[in-house]
């Protein structure tokens, strides 16, 4: 019986013997472990903070920005850098329902904007209502555009924190009046990025009134700089992104197979590659792991062959007296995985720490590393080190132990 209190008494009583070789031994599973669950926990590191640059935005998302053509088409010459308009965003919604939002912007620069007498440049965006359910922002306060802003052409803004900060200090800033180039718009909300990032920063600072009165407020004809649109539930981006380039070149008079004419980024690729790339670096992490933990496994073979070698005359008088090969094999199982599984459970709880120690104290220093972000050690990495553990141990015993149980007992006995 794997509980019989004489078999753990031999096994005990082997251990003590040999402290040094069985702590030689338990190092090496212990380094395995410990190897194992450090590297992927600092991998995962490196994975959150590739993907961090993400942000909370839509991953299934394209942008989408006017270039100039290569090829001549239809009488028109190369080198034409053509203007998308809002009647094409209104053609996109009509004719690709694989679109789910669509969400155009204009901008104009270092527009001066005032409240009271306190003024500041600040970039100036037109937007309809669905740029907030695509990019990573949030409301601090108020709302964002909505549809009756753009129907009714409102003399509505919303307004970045920093820009807030600076224009009104300690008071509330909703419903209160500001002026751009002389038209005043009432601000009806306070937004942000979700994340603080050299590439959100601009969002700190900008103000978002709606794209149809910026048109009618400042004569910027019905220009769109760029467009990001979304695809719906179930349909990849990367499928609607011909569909919509297509219809874009068509409407423009680009010919079809100009490379160029209209610029694209499709985010889903770029999440897929990066999780591509990291699929590939988690299977070679394992990969070492493994044959760190394998190393230690051969050295657990070898040590309990070893054992099983010096309690020849024992097991041979055990098998001499009526002891079957499946009790042998249980007791050289049984030694074999207390080692691993100690010295394995160990690694494991080290490995685990040392994650655990590098992200809080990255946390509470406030350290941040751009491409590294909360190291951490996943409950499928636990549960995947702890099978290992048991594997290893019935692995690293099974040759001796069946060794042992074929030890013929009058031989045995001879052994000096």
């Amino acid at each position: 019986m794997i509980f019989d209190r004489d078999n753990w008494q031999e096994i005990l009583s082997t251990i003590q013997k040999h402290k040094l070789r069985t702590f030689l031994t338990a190092l090496g599973v212990f380094w395995g472990i410990f190897m194992l669950v450090f590297v992927l926990g600092m991998g995962k590191g490196l994975e959150n903070g590739a993907f961090r640059g993400f942000g909370d935005r839509a991953k299934n998302v394209m942008y989408v920005w006017p270039e100039s053509t290569t090829l001549p088409y239809q009488g028109f010459q190369p080198g034409r850098r053509p203007q998308f308009r809002l009647e094409d965003i209104t053609a996109i919604q009509q004719n690709i329902p694989e679109v789910e939002y669509i969400a155009p912007r204009l901008s104009m620069n270092a527009a001066p904007v005032y409240y009271r007498d306190i003024g500041e440049p600040r970039e100036i965006r037109g937007e309809l209502k669905d740029m907030i359910n695509i990019e990573a922002l949030r409301l601090y306060e108020g709302r964002y555009i909505n549809q009756p802003d753009i129907d009714e052409v409102r003399k509505v803004a919303v307004v970045g924190k920093r820009t807030a900060e600076v224009l009104f200090g300690q008071e509330e800033p909703i419903g209160k009046y500001i002026r751009i180039q002389g038209v005043e718009f009432r601000v009806v909300g306070i937004f942000g990025p979700v994340e603080i990032k050299p590439w959100t920063e601009s969002d700190l600072e900008a103000v978002v009134i709606p794209l149809t009165t910026m048109y009618r407020a400042f004569g910027t004809g019905e220009r769109v700089d760029y467009f990001v649109c979304s695809a719906a539930e179930q349909v990849q981006v990367s499928q609607v992104e011909p569909v919509v380039m297509s219809l874009l070149k068509q409407r423009h008079h680009i010919a079809p197979e100009d490379p160029r004419g209209g610029g694209a980024f499709n985010l889903e690729e770029q999440f897929q590659s990066i999780q591509n790339l990291f699929g590939g670096i988690k299977a070679f992490l394992w990969f070492v792991g493994i044959g760190t933990l394998l190393a230690g496994i051969v050295g657990v073979g070898n040590i309990m062959l070893i054992t099983v070698k010096e309690r020849t005359r024992e097991i041979g008088i055990r098998k001499a007296l009526g002891a079957p090969p499946g009790s042998i094999i249980q007791m050289v199982l049984t030694e074999s995985i207390l080692i691993t599984s100690i010295s394995g459970y160990l690694g494991l709880i080290a490995g685990t720490f040392i994650i655990w120690a590098t992200s809080y104290l990255m946390r509470s220093n406030g350290v941040e590393i751009e491409n590294f972000y909360n190291p951490q050690v996943n409950l499928t990495v636990g549960l995947s080190a702890i099978t290992l553990l048991v594997l290893s141990g019935l692995a690293a015993g099974f040759i001796p132990a069946r060794h042992a149980a074929g030890i013929n007992p009058v031989e045995a006995l001879r052994n000096e």
